[in-house]
Parts: structure tokens; sequence; C-alpha cells
């Protein structure tokens, strides 16, 4: 029997407030980001329990060099894991899992990611997205059959979405599953690839159109199901030689005609692609924290070694621009925390729509930590590149975050379409009155008006520490002139917006900046309150630096959707595909 329709999404954004779409109206809805949330007094000790078990574990058997030689984990690597009871962090208590919030699994997760990021990888791939499914949308008796052999590690989950074909545009994939004429099961054809956790994998998540009579019609819809991994008709691929994160199982899977009982149908016939942007909502969010926690990890390495590596007489460390270095990643790391974190306080309190924030959380923080390992790698000097050391293993690692779940570019695309929708919708509705101005005066009229209060009325914070007064303006300025400036551009391009990807990078820069910026005031907010200024100055010192800096970056691109050389650079980018080479010849190319 499949989940009832009326099954809700963790986020749900056709119903739950959302602060980044607020953004995009001009709004700042503070009842959504303060107060800052953090453990309760239950989990904190949870979490130190959990946190000092896995430290001790690791010490004794992660040696994350040899994982990366090796290119695969041990059986004391997986069978520690599940004897911790990691398998089952975030897997309800009534299927014998940890029953973990949002707060505590990620902040976990993060804790793995610090000490090796393959196993991450693993740990991610099994609970953030290989099962997530089965605990948000399965039924009882899926639930029952399943999470119990998951949480204790028996069966690990995988998740089988991107194809050779199709990858983003989940709507092009090919995968697909025709019923039986007595309806008792459905055949399944298809190859996923890049399939993390696949050779370990008992369970599958597996996204494959189905035939759907519409209208009389037979039209393709995208559904989810629930397959043993050790069904008849699946075959794997060989493991992927990759850059990094050598220790995951990343394969092809390829299915055959596998019988899937009807009863492993996940959610509803054609509900695949929401369910499929759920789970992933839920696993960008564990890559945030994950990236952030590796960031501490890499930097601290780097830090060690500024201490020790002398020069002129002194410590690098002494040297200004090695402390800038160090200094950025700092308040970066602050705000990344602050981001993931506000974003798990959204999840856990429910009814509230926090898709765009798990992408703006993943964007900043993946490239952060890839940003932050290049550095390291530099703080390091030649050391840095050899292998004898981990900091090339650092670069190659980090890299993958920037394209897991959803590539960056991808999930700027979708934080400007998503925060564009209500401002176009208005636009829409407000152009269909003027067709018909003399049976529209109230629709015109409150247009009219509420453009003359978005132009004229800045929005402000009310709940921000009075010492934080002026980078609280700064936000605010910042989501005033956004939303005027979306206004400006939807009445310029119209429909065309939906094409222009300079603009929505702009546009989508803009809010992740507004969105951590945010999230620092409320985190600092906190900590004045609890320790007063004297006890959160390390607070306000990555306040005062990274709200300026971020809101600066954020005038640049609000101003750039208007002045800006994007013809230019789509002339540059065409001459070059059509030519298949990057430029114009140099002067000594040619006789």
């Amino acid at each position: 029997m499949a989940a009832s329709p009326d099954t809700p999404h963790l986020a749900d954004p056709d119903t739950n407030p959302s602060f980044t779409r607020g953004v995009f109206l001009g709004e700042i809805r503070e009842d959504l980001v303060f107060p800052f949330p953090e453990p309760t007094t239950e989990e904190k000790e949870s979490l130190a329990a959990i946190l000092d078990a896995f430290r001790s574990w690791a010490a004794d058997t992660l040696d994350p060099a040899q994982l990366d030689h090796d290119g695969k984990f041990p059986d004391a690597v997986r069978q520690g894991m599940a004897e911790l009871g990691l398998m089952g962090l975030n897997i309800p208590e009534a299927y014998g899992g940890f029953g973990a919030s949002a707060m505590v699994f990620n902040r976990v997760f993060g804790e793995i990611g610090a000490h090796d990021a393959a196993l991450a990888v693993y740990f991610g791939a099994h609970q953030s997205i290989g099962i997530k499914g089965i605990i948000l949308f399965g039924t009882e008796e899926q639930k029952q059959e399943w999470l119990p052999r998951c949480a204790s590690g028996e069966l690990v989950g995988a998740f089988c979405l991107t194809e050779p074909g199709s990858g983003s545009d989940a709507q092009a994939m090919l995968a697909n599953a025709v019923p039986s004429a007595d309806g008792s099961h459905y055949l399944l054809n298809g190859t996923k690839i890049w399939i993390s956790n696949a050779g370990y994998a008992g369970v599958f998540t597996v996204f494959a159109k189905v035939p759907v009579e519409i209208g009389g019609k037979t039209k393709q819809r995208v559904t989810a199901f629930i397959v043993d991994a050790k069904s008849a008709g699946i075959s794997l691929g060989k493991i992927e030689e990759k850059m990094g994160i050598k220790a995951s199982d990343t394969r092809t899977v390829t299915f055959e005609n596998v019988k899937v009982p009807a009863a492993n149908l996940l959610g509803e016939v054609g509900g695949g692609f929401k369910i499929a942007l759920e789970i992933l909502n839920s696993g960008r969010l564990g890559l945030s924290a994950g990236s952030a926690r590796g960031t501490r990890a890499m930097m601290k390495h780097a830090i060690d070694y500024a201490k020790e590596r002398e020069q002129f007489g002194k410590p690098i460390g002494a040297f200004e621009m090695i402390q800038k270095k160090i200094a950025l990643a700092a308040v970066d790391c602050y705000a990344a925390d602050a981001g993931w974190m506000l974003c798990a306080g959204m999840v856990d309190r429910g009814a509230i729509d926090f898709s765009l924030e798990t992408a703006a959380c993943k964007i900043y923080a993946s490239e952060l930590a890839f940003r932050s390992a290049n550095e390291a790698l530099q703080i390091a000097g030649g050391i840095g590149y050899s292998k004898e050391f981990p900091y090339e293993r650092f670069v190659r690692d980090s890299r993958i975050n920037l394209i897991f779940e959803g590539t960056n570019e991808i999930l700027r695309a979708l934080i400007a379409l998503m925060g564009l929708q209500q401002p176009g919708e208005e636009m829409k509705a407000v152009g269909k009155a003027f067709q018909d101005p003399l049976h529209s005066l109230g629709a015109i009229s409150s247009y009219l008006t509420g453009r003359v209060k978005r132009t004229l009325v800045k929005p402000d914070f009310t709940k921000v520490h009075p010492l934080l007064e002026d980078e609280a303006e700064m936000v605010a300025e910042n989501i005033h002139s956004l939303a005027l400036a979306v206004e400006k551009a939807l009445i310029e391009h119209g429909k065309a917006i939906i094409d222009r990807q300079m603009l929505h990078e702009r546009m989508a820069n803009a809010a992740i900046d507004i969105y951590l910026s945010t999230a620092v005031l409320s985190r600092v907010t906190s900590a004045l309150e609890k320790h007063g200024e004297e006890g959160a100055t390390a607070d306000l010192d990555a306040a005062r630096i990274f709200i300026p800096m971020s809101m600066r970056r954020t005038r640049r691109a609000i101003r750039a959707l208007d002045r800006n050389q994007d013809e230019r650079m789509r002339a540059l980018a065409q001459r070059a595909l059509d030519t298949g080479d990057l430029t114009v010849p140099t002067p000594t190319d040619t006789p």
C-alpha cells in the first residue's frame, strides 16, 4: 500500500513560510531565524557521549591516508560504525534507531567528515539520502520491514537517481518501471551511475518513470521504489577510480527486468520527483556540516604548521599574509556553522520551508572547504604538495562537495528561480489586471500601493542585539535593494528571465550572503545575551568582519543585475564553443 497523498514533505514549500523566499519580496521574517537554535540539555549529553565514543574509536581504527591508498574500507571500519550505533542515528527509535534531531545528526555528520571525507560519504549516502525516503515517505509496513536492519547496519542504503544522460535534469531519466497486468509488481529497467555505497548496499531507493494514464493519454512520471539490492537482474559495474574520497564505493548499477513488488512503491505513482528533492534537501545539510567541520580540521593542520615553521627568524604564523588566510577561514567557518545550525533548527521546529536555506548552506560550506583546503596547502608550502602529508588529500577530497547532491551551479539557479516565483506571480497577476483596468482597479491599486511601500519603506531587524545595529542595518538595506532589483529585472526580462542564468547567479549569491549574514546576526545575538560583550569577543569579531565583507559582495551582485557585461560574456563563450579554442590566437601563433 502506498503512502497517503497527504503525506507532508519536511520542507513543504507550497504551504510553509520561508526566510529566503521572503528576502526576494523585501521581507525579514525574523520569527524564522530568531532565537538562534541550540541543542537541548539532553541532546548535548547525547552528543557528548556519541562524539567521545566516535573519537576514541577513530583514534584506534581510522587511518585516512591508508584508506585513501587502499581505496576501500576494511571490515573493521564498517563493523565499527554499526557497533557504535551510527548507522541508525537518524532512524526513529521505534525502528531500532537513535532518533536523532537534525541538530544532533548533522553535528555528528560533521565530526565524521572532519576525520575522513570518504567515511562521511559512506555514512551520508546510507542515512542522509539512501534510506531517508523510507523514513519520510514509507508506509508503516515498509518502515518495519527495512529500517530495523538499516539501523543495525545489517543493510546499507544507497540512492539511485543519476543516469548517463540524466544528472541535475531528473526529468530526462530513461529508467522505467512497468506494472504487471495483475498489479502485483513492476519490472524495472535502467542504468544508474555514480552510486555511492553501491558495492555495500542491501537496499536501494530507485527512481524510474512509470506509465500513467492522464486525460486518455499515457504519460511517463518519475516514481520512487524501494529495491532489494539482492534482487535478480541487478548488476554492478567496476569501482570508479576517483580523484578523492577513494575509499567510498562508487559504481554503476544496472537493473534488467528486476521484479519489484508493488508493496515497495515509495509514496505515490508520479510523486518521485518531489520525494527526490526532499531527500536531497536532507543530504545538503549534512554536506554543509561536514564541510564546515572539515574546514576546521584542515586548517588545524595548517595552524599547527604555521606555529612550527620558521622563516627569517620567526614562525610563519607571525606574518600578516598567513594571518589573513587563517582569519578569513575563521570568519567564514563561523558563518557556515551558523548557517547549517540555523537551518537544522528550522528542520527540528517543523512547518518551515528550508529548501533554499539547505541549498545556500551547501553552496557556501562546500566552496569554503575547497578554498580552505587550497589555503592550508599553500600555508604548508612545498610539503603540502607531497603525498607524505595530508594537504593534497584535503584538496582532492573536498573538491567533490561542489558537485554532490546538485552542482552548485544548479543550486544557485534553484535559489533564484524559487525566489522569483512569488514576485513573478504577482507581476503576472498585475499584467492581467492591466488588460482589463476598469474591472481590476482593486488589484492594480493594491500592487501600486505595495510597490510604493517596497520602494520607500526598508525592512528592519528588531531582535538583533544593539551592539550589532550597524551590521543589521547593512543586511536590511541589501534585502530592500535585492527586492527592488528583482522586481526591475522581472519587468525588464519577463518570461525570458528563466534563461538568464548570469542573473540567477547574482540573485542567488546575494540571497546566500544575506542568509549567512542573518545566521551570524542570530548566532552572535545569542552569544551576547548569554556571555556579554567580553565573553563574546570572538563572536563579535567574526560578525564585524564577515557581515561587511559579505554585504559588499551582495551590493556588487545587486548592482550587476542592472549593469553588466553579460552580452559580451555570452559572445566570448559562444566564440570559444564555435571554434573549439578558448580565445583568439596570440601574435606568436600566427606567421
